[in-house]
């Protein structure tokens, strides 16, 4: 039973972690497209969205069911990995200060300059704010929709990793209700860096299932997994920072 806790609760925090970044992100843009062009269509952009990402999990959560183990298991753990390690990568480079730190103060001004440019609306609905809601729901959740699925569908905890993204929807939509504007000081880049270990250590786990290796203590692998990958990316920082603060060499 600990064990198969462990696992659940590993599924519940990447999907709920995953989930909460990328409904920050589109939380910025809806709460831009309200602002500056009303909420009527804002909110409603962003529901038809979510009602479009329930019924991909729906529908493409039990078609998964007809897929060998195997094979699921090989192909979603490489994709969680190479997921994952992007995460990690950027989350990496922008602690390392190579890149900059994404700012959803920044992305929330950007979004209202471009909306007001846009011009008044036309007719009783505005598409631009309609759209630009949906797009930005759509576009954000179809990472939480996969992420969803990888994580509890293979491992047959769909239930546990649904739950961890609705959780972290409620959390969202609880926080924009309550502050009405972004939420730039969540520190998003240590969310990615959870995300980014967590999602690697899944891929690596189903992969190892895939090919039938005999992970030691079985479930209780991924944590292992898991601690591994955010030694690996904190050393990477420290790499990275020592690289820049070295001077470069003179020129003859």
């Amino acid at each position: 039973m600990l064990i198969d806790w462990t696992h659940a609760g590993a599924t519940v925090l990447a999907a709920f972690l995953a989930s909460l970044v990328e409904f920050i992100e589109a939380l910025t843009i809806v709460l831009a497209v309200g602002t500056v062009r009303g909420w009527r269509p804002a909110l409603t952009g962003a529901a038809g969205g979510a009602a479009l990402l329930v019924a991909l999990v729906v529908v493409l959560g039990p078609l998964l069911d007809q897929v060998p183990i195997t094979w699921l298991q090989l192909v979603v753990g490489s994709l969680l990995l190479l997921f994952g390690m992007r995460w990690l990568r950027k989350a990496v480079l922008r602690a390392a200060g190579i890149i900059p730190l994404h700012d959803e103060a920044s992305a929330y001004r950007k979004e209202t300059e471009t909306l007001t440019r846009a011009g008044a609306a036309h007719g009783p609905w505005d598409a631009i704010a309609l759209v630009t809601s949906f797009k930005a729901v759509v576009l954000e959740g179809l990472e939480v929709v996969f992420i969803v699925i990888a994580v509890g569908a293979v491992g047959g905890r769909l239930l546990p990793a649904a739950a961890g993204a609705g959780f972290a929807l409620l959390v969202v939509i609880l926080l924009g209700l309550a502050l009405h504007r972004p939420l730039a000081r969540v520190p998003e880049n240590s969310l990615k860096f959870a995300v980014g270990a967590l999602l690697s250590a899944f891929g690596i786990f189903w992969v190892g299932e895939g090919v039938r290796f005999s992970w030691p203590g079985e479930d209780l692998a991924i944590l292992g997994l898991i601690a591994g990958f955010l030694m690996a990316a904190l050393l990477s920082v420290d790499l990275c920072r020592r690289s820049l603060a070295r001077p470069s060499p003179a020129k003859p």
